[in-house]
């Protein structure tokens, strides 16, 4: 009988056996191992946000080496960081320990511009050890069609260096609303973008209820796509990344309640969702605190599967 793993490693048949071999690492580590569920620590805040903001909650993190050993300890599927970070703690953590994921772009609050400085390259990744490579795309921002091309050509790179690939979809910038960003169709359609450029994993933000285009609000309320909780959201959301055959993980975004955040993570697993990543709502916490809310969000993910 074949493991969860393995059935979701057909859905990437296409794919040498090297880069299954990366998406599999990540499917079979830490607490989640063999469920097809995902929980990854993001730590790329300090780069979009600032340090303070991103740090002084819990000033442990200002620590390259405290989110490492967090990730470990919480027997989490991945790391994801910048260039930086990672380097700083892979020689003494080492990537058989957790695996990780180099976020090779990044913006920065001190720009109002909307787009991302590729600041690693697939070769960091290689020379690191790490399993996938990460980068982030803002479908509906002015140089939308440049961050696809970009997009493409790492992606392309990685492949030939045996790397997974994993794509932050953030619709942002032009025409967008601020309530359009998080919008049913919008989230969706940047899901499908993501799947299309070739991602293997898919990050998005939990949609709301709100529709934005008109076009699409047309379509969603003719064919009555069902869209009143997350879970139907989620659903749909998986529907749009080629019908559940890639990998999605919804990110957690600001430190909220911990209820709340538990509750979002249920509609998501219920929903059909690979996964969370969790980034501020967990390192902003004193380490007791984290530890105890990831294992919370890990036990949700493996009730009834």
């Amino acid at each position: 009988m074949a493991s969860t793993t393995d059935t979701i490693l057909k859905n990437y048949a296409y794919e040498s056996e090297a880069v299954r071999g990366q998406l599999a690492k990540i499917l079979n580590h830490g607490a989640l191992a063999g469920t097809g569920k995902l929980v990854i620590l993001p730590v790329d805040q300090g780069f979009e946000h600032g340090p303070a903001r991103s740090f002084a909650p819990n000033p442990s993190a200002y620590d390259p080496l405290y989110h490492w050993q967090l990730a470990i300890d919480a027997k989490l599927s991945a790391l994801a960081a910048p260039l930086g970070l990672l380097e700083a703690g892979v020689a003494e953590f080492g990537t058989d320990k957790i695996p990780t994921i180099l976020k090779l772009n990044s913006a920065n609050s001190l720009s109002d511009v909307k787009d991302q400085a590729v600041t690693a390259s697939p070769q960091d990744a290689k020379r690191l050890g790490c399993a996938a490579i990460g980068l982030t795309i803002y479908p509906g921002a002015e140089n939308s069609l440049a961050m696809f091309e970009e997009a493409r050509a790492l992606i392309a790179e990685a492949r030939t260096l045996g790397l997974a690939s994993v794509v932050w979809s953030y619709p942002r910038g032009g025409a967008l609303s601020k309530e359009g960003e998080t919008a049913l169709d919008v989230i969706a359609y940047g899901a499908h973008i993501a799947a299309l450029l070739g991602a293997h994993i898919i990050k998005v933000k939990p949609p709301t209820e709100h529709l934005w285009h008109p076009e699409a609000k047309k379509v969603y309320e003719e064919y009555k796509i069902p869209r009143a909780t997350l879970k139907e959201r989620v659903q749909h959301s998986m529907q749009s990344a080629f019908a559940g055959r890639r990998l999605v993980v919804f990110s957690g975004g600001a430190a909220r309640g911990t209820q709340e955040l538990l509750e979002e993570v249920k509609q998501i697993k219920d929903g059909g969702g690979s996964g969370s990543i969790v980034g501020r709502n967990a390192f902003q916490r004193d380490k007791d605190s984290a530890l105890k809310l990831l294992a919370e969000i890990q036990s949700i993910y493996s009730i009834h599967l």
